[in-house]
């Protein structure tokens, strides 16, 4: 099979939803992730089978960064695997890819390579952003942690929240949990040691000794040491 291509699938949303990483693991996401679309290919449904080995000679990088970046765009929801006998299948989150009707002017209804790659494949359009999919995901990786759930559904945009309509509960919370935590960040506070000077001039003020002293250094003209003042 030529696995060549006129064009990548790749967009703007999967190169932002990597800027979590640092600047080389990054870039190695992306030289993983193009290797695995080289294979690939919509009629496979986006899926393809290769060893450690294959994807490492392809991105000129060592297994153990290759198995570390491939469990990278694991976690980040980019791929997702099954394990088999002769190695992994990967399967290509396809809210990372635009679909492979809408070419470039190399990849043309009159080219060799699209009537391959397109038999009996109708054209669509690109493929619709599904917003609840960080929220469904914080769910799964958070249930069985309340707390952690709620905290990091309310770092999601308002938008974004409003958008779901799958889980009422956790949004309501969420919400909440945003209000709380706004209006926390906006809230002005007293410095805690002006706090303390004030409970110990109330802790001194309570004392009979202390307020007899005092009277005593006034009617005397005497300052708070018992010295006559000047």
């Amino acid at each position: 099979m030529n696995n060549s291509r006129a064009f990548l699938h790749i967009t703007y949303k999967l190169y932002g939803h990597l800027d979590k990483l640092s600047g080389i693991k990054k870039s190695n996401c992306i030289n993983c992730y193009l290797s695995l679309m080289k294979h690939a290919w919509k009629k496979n449904n986006y899926e393809c089978g290769l060893r450690y080995s294959t994807i490492a000679k392809e991105t000129k990088l060592s297994r153990i960064t290759v198995r570390r970046t491939l469990d990278t765009l694991e976690k980040l929801h980019v791929i997702s695997t099954v394990r088999g006998r002769s190695g992994k299948t990967y399967k290509i989150n396809q809210l990372f890819i635009k679909s492979e009707s809408d070419g470039s002017i190399l990849y043309t209804n009159n080219s060799s390579m699209y009537k391959k790659d397109h038999s009996n494949v109708k054209k669509r359009s690109v493929l619709v952003e599904a917003l609840n999919n960080n929220i469904e995901a914080i769910i799964r990786d958070n249930r069985g942690d309340m707390d952690s759930l709620i905290l990091n559904l309310s770092k999601l945009p308002l938008s974004e929240l409003n958008s779901d309509t799958n889980n009422p509960y956790y949004i309501k919370l969420a919400k909440a949990k945003k209000i709380e935590l706004d209006r926390e960040s906006k809230a002005t506070y007293v410095h805690p040691q002006k706090v303390i000077n004030e409970l110990t001039k109330i802790s001194k003020n309570s004392n009979p000794r202390y307020r007899e002293k005092v009277e005593f250094n006034k009617r005397n003209n005497l300052d708070y040491k018992g010295r006559p003042k000047k």
